[in-house]
């Protein structure tokens, strides 16, 4: 059903995120469309940690993919900075105008995200904006959720297949604190330093001059060894932190959503 799906649409520019829901959009429409009718498109802003765009490009150039990136400017949008509840609306609304712009000039049907059936239980101001600009989700409309994504993309020979969560990195700011660049900066400097440690699975959660740190909880005794402790937290603190926390509860993804709900 996937596969017929995508194939319907004609030709369809996916936004690629580097994730395995968009890279599963994307093996299957470069396989099923052909690169002349797939165009696989990263949208490149600070929110985006740079490892993060280093790992889409790779992934996009070993499956051969038409692919080509965009900048975006949410940065510039007072509405975005703010950081309220609506803040990933208004980041995906950038995205999708951009993208909309492009396939009229280029001549593609459709644009397509990467948004599946579980993304629907969570909050996702985003999925009101590919609403709003008549993004097509080919993995919730034949109601496939993560675990069925993840056995597709190990099928299909995606090496991110088990790939984490990461959402961008403004998600790492309580809401209700202006997102700056340099914040951002912050925030990627660090996690960069906490994954060649070998923690690819990471949250450094930014609270002014405080770093908290979300990880597995399997991971946790090993971050508190002294020596591990000492080298981690080292490098969080040359990023421009000045008090380096753990979070004894663990990795949550999207966890910061709770104040959110907790202020209805």
């Amino acid at each position: 059903m996937l596969r017929e799906t995508i194939e319907s649409f004609g030709s369809v520019i996916v936004a690629y995120s580097g994730g395995v829901d968009s890279a599963l959009v994307s093996q299957i429409s470069h396989d099923v469309l052909g690169p002349g009718n797939a165009l696989i498109v990263t949208a490149v802003s600070d929110s985006l940690a740079e490892y993060e765009l280093e790992d889409a490009q790779r992934l996009a150039l070993d499956r051969g993919w038409n692919f080509r990136t965009i900048a975006t400017s949410e940065m510039e949008d007072e509405r975005y900075l703010r950081n309220d509840g609506a803040r990933c609306f208004f980041c995906k609304s950038e995205l999708y105008e951009r993208l909309g712009q492009l396939t009229k000039s280029a001549g593609y049907n459709v644009i397509a995200n990467g948004a599946n059936r579980d993304d629907l239980g969570d909050y996702r101001p985003g999925m009101k904006a590919a609403k709003d600009f008549s993004v097509r989700s080919p993995l919730v409309e034949v109601g496939i959720g993560k675990q069925e994504v993840r056995a597709l993309a190990l099928q299909a020979g995606l090496p991110n297949w088990d790939k984490p969560a990461q959402p961008c990195l403004s998600s790492r700011i309580p809401y209700g604190t202006h997102v700056t660049i340099d914040t951002l900066r912050m925030i990627s400097k660090a996690e960069k330093h906490l994954r060649s440690l070998g923690f690819l699975e990471c949250r450094v959660r930014h609270y002014g001059e405080t770093a908290r740190i979300e990880l597995p909880l399997d991971m946790l005794p090993i971050y508190n060894e002294t020596s591990m402790r000492s080298q981690a937290d080292s490098g969080i603190i040359a990023a421009g932190y000045r008090r380096v926390e753990i979070d004894p509860k663990g990795l949550r993804s999207g966890n910061l959503n709770e104040a959110l709900k907790s202020s209805k």
